[in-house]
């Protein structure tokens, strides 16, 4: 990563132990600042991320060699003897000269080690912050994403900096910025670095720029471009000083090694989010856009995909005799795969639904027949649900699907259905189906597995705390499906749970009979 000449190289063995044990201080294990930023300009070397080499400087650790005449020199009145050292000046100068190369190789293993240990694009532009921030000597700074292919996604992160300091950053003419004359290729910011090193001594600059770092406290900025060959510009990384000051060559070769390395681990997360987002705007594609509008009956819809998209999902659709059908499912397995076989699946229902929906068991049956031959080696389970709104009458059949669940004032209880096994699983199948009537107000709510299973609970556990959020719903809200739907995913995912990368698809379908 450094360019170490050979003729220095013979020398590592001849460290001594205490100058190999370099380690990273404390404060860089905080990610604290090196110092003030006034300090950085001064004639001794500053500090570098707070790593600075225990070893004192050439010029502190070799003495003047004496001029080349023939006396020499006379020793001083208060040396006795002297320095054994003073033949070996040169060499001393080479283990100076070694050992702070070894503790800046040491201090960007461990940055490179904690940044691949990151596996999320925003926790790896919040450690890139943190880590350049310690290496430039800065205490705030921020990112922006903005992929030059234009196929996003576009963010801006910052570090010690709020939402409401970014927005009055953005406020400042994108020129007048420095992270703006590296993506937009200004004069002075095509490709490298950008050096405000005293801001308001500077020519030309912006008044709203100047209004904007008076407000937010900084003096000085420190930018970078991040691009790869292959991906071309991902963005820029800006750092702000409080006081007037710019990193020195060391902290410069030091942030552009470990940015190029940054930019290469961003690129590989920007390309994973850029693969889930697609096949979530697939499966999402997939599904209906709306719900129906059908008299007697409102309807609402709640689906939670994971990163890599799974097979669960749901359909309404109007059909003859102003009737309704209803339908949730679920196909093994996760990704591109089962989503495309979700999707033949659901169509497969629909069209049988149109033919005979009438009977939920003879539109389950052909979907059966269907999953064996197009997908042998495939399972799913289904539930389908013929409803006539007028009547408030609901028949439907089930294939090793959780039974619906009836939520009412003076009622809550899941629907009994016959026991069956999952589509494909059988080389027949077929199971009775079961008829029930809700009441003016009730609300039938089916759902996937999934809302079990994310509980990580054990089913009969899963199903009493879905039971018990269902009869928990407020009475302000049970008139309205949506709102029942919601506060039953909430109440049995708590705390985050029910938005969190997980495996397990999430489907709720309410229809609340009037």
């Amino acid at each position: 990563m450094l360019d170490i000449p050979s003729r220095v190289r013979v020398h590592v063995e001849t460290l001594p132990a205490a100058q190999n044990d370099m380690g990273v201080c404390d404060a860089f294990e905080q990610y604290a600042p090196v110092g003030k930023p006034d300090a950085m300009n001064a004639p001794h070397p500053p500090k570098v991320a707070g790593i600075d080499s225990t070893v004192p400087s050439p010029a502190h650790t070799v003495a003047p060699a004496p001029a080349a005449t023939g006396t020499p020199p006379a020793p001083s009145p208060n040396v006795q003897n002297p320095p054994e050292t003073a033949p070996n000046a040169p060499s001393a100068l080479l283990q100076d000269r070694l050992a702070g190369w070894v503790s800046d190789l040491t201090t960007l293993h461990e940055l490179t080690e904690r940044l691949t240990r990151t596996d999320a694009l925003a926790d790896a532009l919040q450690e890139l912050l943190r880590a350049g921030a310690a290496l430039v000597g800065a205490r705030r700074g921020l990112v922006v994403l903005e992929p030059g292919d234009g196929l996003g996604p576009h963010t801006t992160i910052g570090l010690g900096l709020d939402r409401s300091d970014l927005g009055h950053i953005e406020t400042v003419p994108r020129g007048a910025m420095s992270y703006g004359q590296i993506l937009d290729g200004a004069p002075g910011g095509e490709g490298g670095e950008v050096v405000h090193a005293d801001l308001f001594a500077e020519d030309g600059l912006d008044p709203r720029h100047r209004e904007v770092a008076v407000r937010l406290g900084y003096a000085a900025s420190y930018a970078l471009p991040l691009a790869t060959d292959a991906a071309g510009r991902l963005g820029a990384a800006v750092w702000l000083y409080d006081e007037p000051a710019e990193p020195v060559e060391r902290q410069r070769h030091l942030a552009g090694l470990y940015t190029r390395f940054a930019a290469e681990h961003l690129a590989r997360l920007l390309e994973v989010e850029r693969t889930r987002a697609c096949v979530a705007t697939i499966a999402e594609e997939l599904l209906p856009s709306r719900l129906p509008r059908v008299a007697g009956v409102q309807l609402a819809a709640l689906h939670r995909t994971g990163p890599r998209g799974g097979g669960d999902w749901y359909d309404a659709l109007p059909l003859p005799d102003a009737a309704l059908g209803l339908a949730v499912g679920s196909v093994t397995g996760s990704g591109p795969s089962a989503i495309a076989a979700m999707g033949r699946l659901r169509a497969s229902l629909r069209a049988y639904a149109v033919m005979e929906g009438e009977d939920p068991v003879a539109v389950l049956s052909d979907l059966e027949l269907l999953l064996r031959l197009t997908e042998p080696a495939r399972s799913a389970t289904a539930l389908f649900a013929y409803c006539e709104p007028a009547l408030r009458k609901i028949t439907l059949a089930g294939a090793g699907h959780s039974p619906p669940l009836l939520v009412g004032e003076r009622r809550t209880e899941f629907v009994e259905t016959s026991v069956s096994a999952p589509l494909g699983m059988l080389a027949c199948w077929e199971a009775p189906s079961v008829e029930f009537e809700a009441e003016a107000g009730e609300t039938v709510l089916l759902y996937t597995d999934g809302l079990l299973h994310r509980t990580g609970d054990p089913m009969d556990r899963a199903f009493a705390r879905l039971h018990s959020a269902a009869a928990s719903v407020p009475r302000a809200l049970r008139a309205d499906p949506a709102a029942i739907a919601d506060h039953v995913l909430r109440t049995v995912l708590p705390d985050g749970l029910d938005t969190a990368d997980s495996d397990e698809d999430v489907v709720l379908l309410a229809a609340r009979f009037e």
